[in-house]
Order: C-alpha cells, then sequence, then structure tokens
C-alpha cells in the first residue's frame, strides 16, 4: 500500500485581493489567501479524506509559516516541502470585478522559494509513494528550474509506475501560448490523467471543434484513457475507457471566481481512486461550484457534506 493516495507539486502564492467594486490602486485594506493549482486540490482531497502531501520551496518565516498552516489545516503532508532562509513566498494581487470591467491579476512572484526549488532537493522516494501524481502546466512556466524539477518528476513518476494526472493550466502572463505548447504538449503524452479547459484546448493546442472532437483529440495526446475538459459555465466532458460523459455545471451566485478547477480535479481524482467515474464528475462538479461560493481558492468542505449536496440533485449526470 503506497503512502499517500495523491501527491503533487507546485507553488503556492499569497493572494492579496480586494472586492468587486474596488480598485486596488486605492485599496486600503487587503485580503489574504493562500493558492495554488496543486496545492488547492490536494486541500481539496485532503478535506474528503485522502492521504495526501505536497511539495515546494517555502521560506523560514511568517510568511512561509502562513502557507504551511492552511495547508496542514487541511491535512495536507508537508513532509516533503523544502524550507529555505533566503527567499521569498511569491505574491500576487487580485482585483475583483464585474463586467463590463474584467478580474485582474498582477503577479510579484520573483526568486520566490518555490522558483528555485531543484531537482535534487526533492524526496523522490518519499513523494512518489502515492497512487497518483498531481500537477499543473503552471509549474514548468514558473522558472527554468521548475521546468527541470517538472521534467525530473514526470520521469520519476513513469519510472515508478505512478499514476500522472496532469492539468494544462495555461496562464497568459507567464508565457506564450507558442512557448507552452512547445514546453508542455511533450509532457501530455505521460499523462495518465488529463485536464484541460476548453479554452486552454483551443488557444495552446489549436483543437477546433465540438467538445466530443476535442475530447478525441486531447485522449491522443495523452498516456492514459482518462480526459477531462470543462466548457466554463456550460458543462464539463470526462472521457474514460472511451466513453464520454457530460456534466452540467451547478449554478450558484459567485462570490470568488478561483480555485474553482482545482477542485474539480480533486472531485474526478475521487472517482478514479473509488473506479467510478461518473460518482468522480458529479463530485467534481459540486466541488467546483462551492468553490465559486467561499472565499479563496481552497475549498472548505467535508465528506459528509459534499456526499449530502451530490444526493440531493447538485447537478444531474447525462451520459
Amino acid at each position: 500500500m503506497s503512502l499517500y493516495d495523491v501527491t503533487g507539486l507546485g507553488e503556492v502564492m499569497l493572494r492579496l485581493s480586494v472586492p468587486a467594486g474596488s480598485h486596488l490602486e486605492t485599496a486600503r485594506q487587503l485580503d489574504v489567501h493562500p493558492g495554488g493549482a496543486e496545492a488547492n486540490t490536494l486541500v481539496a482531497l485532503a478535506r474528503i479524506g485522502y492521504r495526501t502531501a505536497w511539495c515546494s520551496g517555502l521560506p523560514i518565516g511568517a510568511t512561509g509559516r502562513l502557507v504551511a498552516n492552511h495547508l496542514r489545516q487541511a491535512g495536507v503532508d508537508l513532509s516533503c516541502v523544502v524550507w529555505s532562509d533566503e527567499g521569498r513566498t511569491g505574491l500576487y494581487f487580485l482585483e475583483n470585478a464585474e463586467p463590463p470591467r474584467n478580474v485582474d491579476v498582477i503577479y510579484d512572484r520573483a526568486d520566490s522559494c518555490a522558483s528555485r526549488l531543484r531537482p535534487d532537493q526533492v524526496d523522490w522516494d518519499r513523494l512518489m509513494d502515492t497512487s497518483i501524481f498531481h500537477i499543473s502546466g503552471i509549474t514548468p512556466a514558473v522558472s527554468p528550474s521548475c521546468l527541470e524539477v517538472t521534467r525530473t518528476a514526470l520521469a520519476e513518476a513513469r519510472a515508478r509506475g505512478v499514476m500522472i494526472s496532469f492539468d494544462l493550466n495555461f496562464r497568459s502572463k507567464l508565457w506564450t501560448a507558442a512557448e507552452a505548447r512547445a514546453v508542455l504538449q511533450p509532457m501530455l503524452g505521460t499523462a495518465d490523467i488529463l485536464f484541460c479547459g476548453q479554452a486552454d484546448a483551443e488557444t495552446v493546442l489549436g483543437l477546433q471543434g465540438a467538445p466530443e472532437a476535442q475530447l478525441e483529440a486531447l485522449a491522443d495526446l495523452a498516456a492514459g484513457d482518462t480526459v477531462v475538459m470543462s466548457c466554463g459555465t456550460e458543462a464539463t466532458y470526462v472521457r474514460h475507457a472511451g466513453v464520454v460523459f457530460r456534466q452540467e455545471v451547478v449554478p450558484v451566485p459567485v462570490v470568488d471566481r478561483l480555485g474553482a478547477g482545482d477542485a474539480l480535479a480533486a472531485g474526478v481524482l475521487h472517482g478514479l481512486l473509488n473506479q467510478d467515474v461518473k460518482m468522480g464528475l458529479r463530485f467534481g462538479s459540486v466541488m467546483a461550484s462551492m468553490t465559486l461560493t467561499q472565499h479563496g481558492d481552497m475549498l472548505v468542505t467535508h465528506r459528509a457534506e459534499v456526499e449530502h449536496l451530490v444526493a440531493s440533485g447538485g447537478g444531474a449526470l447525462q451520459r
């Protein structure tokens, strides 16, 4: 039996945000929330009962402890974190807005401890003692050393027979679509489970057409037989073992727009760990919608709450 159910690697930053209706340039107070794609997924999984561990770099000091405390409170194991007395925690500023204004993100992440992480610093034996390893396309974009860490992580997982969960997660403020495609498309060929938003499939990979056709094309790029594609506010599709499932998005009033895709990934991984993809898709849809109703990137919930919402009709699953 593996030490963990799911592990992951990637940066967590501190999000400093102003609410909708306010402007960053006139802000007198900022809300602080830690967030990072892989860690958000691990937190959601830990909260519904899974053994998870996260690897990254953190500074010894208050901001590093702030990040660690949030993950520990959720139940995520931090044994693989590399602590440093140099460097910093990355920041990003979020200006929430309602149409016609756009939500704006300003990064301040240069020279963070996570961006300095090297392959030789990672305890691969511990991190890969898991059923599933989860990583996103954000991590290789952060720095040259993070690119090498990502490549090493994928190679270590493949060599050890660990299932790889890869979320493409394109970030246009980190690199261009062409740069992302050149780096990420070869990595998709190692993924047993591939997550990709429809917009990223079109922008980065150039995949057009109906969702079923895009799923088929994504499946051709991946190593495994599970591909998940979210289509905004309409639906999420999963292609598993050649069968396509469709799940309507559960409509909710949006309090905070970030983190929903990571919660969706957690739900799908929950289903795969239980050999029930349809159930996992339903879980993921409900968990994603729950995240939109809460402040911060990391979902706060528990297994019984999600099960109750799924059973009570939080969205109809169609096959």
